[in-house]
Parts: C-alpha cells; structure tokens; sequence
C-alpha cells in the first residue's frame, strides 16, 4: 500500500513535531483563514491529534473586511467540523486602531486567538506561517531598518502560539492542501499591491530570485533562524540592563546604568521602553530609537525629541523618561 502523498507526509509529520513538545491535556486548536496554507495545517493536525491523544480544535476569525466575510467564516468553520475537529469556533472581531490596515486587522485577529486560547486552557494555538512567509517577514524588516528582532523574523514558538510549516516553502503546504482535497479560499488581499505584503510576496522576492538565483527565500528563512538565536541573547542581556537601570512607570531609565552599557543593548532597552510608553509598534523605527540614544550620549541640552503616538523622550535629572 502507498503512503501519502509526499506533501501531506511533510505537513503532518511537521505537526507531528510540534505535538510532541506539548503536555498531555494541551488543546491543540488550529487558527484557520481558510487559505489553503492553514487549510493544511487544520486537515494535518485532524489526522495527528487523536493519533497522539490530544484534543483538536480550530479558530477562524471574522474580520468583516468583505462583503460576505461572516458567510465564509461559518463555512470555514464547516470544513473544520467536517475534518473532526472539535471545538470548532467562529470570533467577529472589528478592526481598527493606529498602524495601518495591515497592522489593524493582525492586532485583532491576536486578540481574538488570545481569547479563544485562554477559554479552552491549557491550549495550544497552531499557525499556517510558511517559509516564503518567514522570508517575506525579514524582508519587511530589512527596509523598515529596525534591527536584528526584526530580521530574526517569527520564531517557531511563542508563547502559547507554534508554527510547525516555517521550514516547508509554500508550493509544498498547498500542495498538500489539494492532495487532501481541501478546497482552499484566497483572501483577494494578498493579491493586492496596496498592502506591503502583497508586494513584497508577488513582486520584491521574485525580482530578488530573478536577479539573484533561486533559493533567496530559503535562505532569508536560514538567516532569520541563526539571527534569533543571537537577538534572543542580547534581549536577555537587555532585560538584566532594564533591571538595572530601573524604569518603573514614570520613574524613567539611568543615564548612568545606560551610558555605561554596550550599544546593542542600551538601544534596546531605550526601543523596549518606548513600546511600553505606548509608541504604535509599526510606526517606531530604527531613527526615533537613535534620537533617544543621543539623550544618554550625545546630550547638549536639548528638551526633547519627539515619538511616535504623540509622545516625547526627554532627559531630566540623570535619567531618559518617556510620556505624553
């Protein structure tokens, strides 16, 4: 008897992974567009969960952008019923908020997996993210300039939130969704050039492989991967200098502590504490983080500079505070 096709073998063995790693008990639910990248991921996670004994769900969320948004959700819905999963569920979210529609519509759908993790705990949340996804990730990140985070793109775990596909290349995971045949609906959105995404997807990656050779996805993903890991040591490190330097609300940081550290992470505590001021994520940039560093050394006197959000950094009796 032949096996799977090798495409569905690569999906499920890759969500086989991942269940590995979770405690027994661990609701599994996947988070579902109903692309056929997540239509994937859902039909892999149906077949390995009662396998391994875990109890398997799916998301899907409604983010009324489109006519007909609420029709399409019940019927993704209805394929993931279909599939065995249970619980299946729906959440209409509204979008809306500073960054941008892109940026909007991302905050709400978080928040929306957020609830549905924390009302069938302990869970898991399984995301469709591909590798062209990671590669379309740093590229993002390299022409905003904001630094090494940003380049070590989506990690494979966070927090409650896994990725099993980021090492399978898109071509493979929607093949695996036919071969399951799943019927897969495309968001119109990701075909359109208004959205950054969209662009960097259907038009900058391809003329990066035509003008470089192909396999610049791969290894934008392969750098992402090494980068996290030294990003993941400098924001330890970052934190011990936060610790040190204080920064409790409206206390602000040490001149003193920040002066005295390495670059690499003094910038990053300074980037960390304006997020926590409330400055829009999408908006601050590598240049607002360079002005606050001028305050610790490069200081003559001046009163403040001026943040995203409406808000002001400013020096005052030895140490950087960040408001409105």
């Amino acid at each position: 008897m032949s096996g799977p096709d090798p495409a569905v073998a690569a999906v499920r063995s890759a969500v086989r992974r991942v269940l590995r790693a979770l405690p027994r008990g661990t609701t599994v639910l996947a988070a579902c567009s109903g692309g056929s990248d997540s239509l994937a991921l859902a039909g892999a996670l149906a077949f390995e969960a009662p396998r391994r004994g875990y109890r398997a769900g799916g998301v899907t969320v409604d983010h009324g952008l489109q006519d007909g948004s609420a029709d399409r959700a019940r019927t993704v819905a209805g394929i993931m019923a279909q599939l065995g999963l249970d619980p299946v569920l729906v959440r209409t979210v509204r979008v809306e908020g500073r960054g941008g529609p892109e940026a909007a519509a991302r905050a709400a759908r978080y928040t929306a997996l957020d609830t549905a993790a924390a009302e069938h705990a302990p869970a898991a949340v399984l995301l469709g993210h591909t590798l062209d996804d990671q590669a379309e990730t740093v590229l993002l990140g390299l022409a905003r300039g904001s630094g090494a985070r940003s380049l070590a793109g989506m990690p494979p775990r966070s927090g409650a939130y896994l990725r099993p596909f980021l090492e399978l290349d898109r071509q493979t995971v929607r093949r695996a969704c036919l071969r399951m045949d799943l019927s897969p609906w495309e968001d119109p959105h990701n075909e359109d050039p208004r959205f950054t995404r969209s662009r960097v997807r259907h038009e900058a990656l391809p003329a990066l492989e035509k003008t470089l050779g192909p396999g610049v996805a791969r290894a934008l993903a392969r750098t992402a991967g090494m980068l996290r890991s030294d990003a993941d040591t400098l924001d330890e490190l970052a934190g011990d200098l936060r610790a040190r330097a204080g920064g409790a609300s409206g206390e602000g940081l040490s001149v003193a502590e920040l002066e005295a550290a390495p670059s690499a992470l003094r910038t990053r505590v300074l980037h960390r504490a304006a997020l926590e001021a409330g400055c829009p994520p999408s908006d601050l940039n590598a240049r607002h983080v360079r002005e606050l560093d001028r305050l610790v050394t490069d200081w003559g006197g001046q009163s403040h500079i001026d943040l995203p959000g409406g808000l002001r950094g400013r020096r005052h009796g030895g140490r950087i505070r960040i408001g409105g």
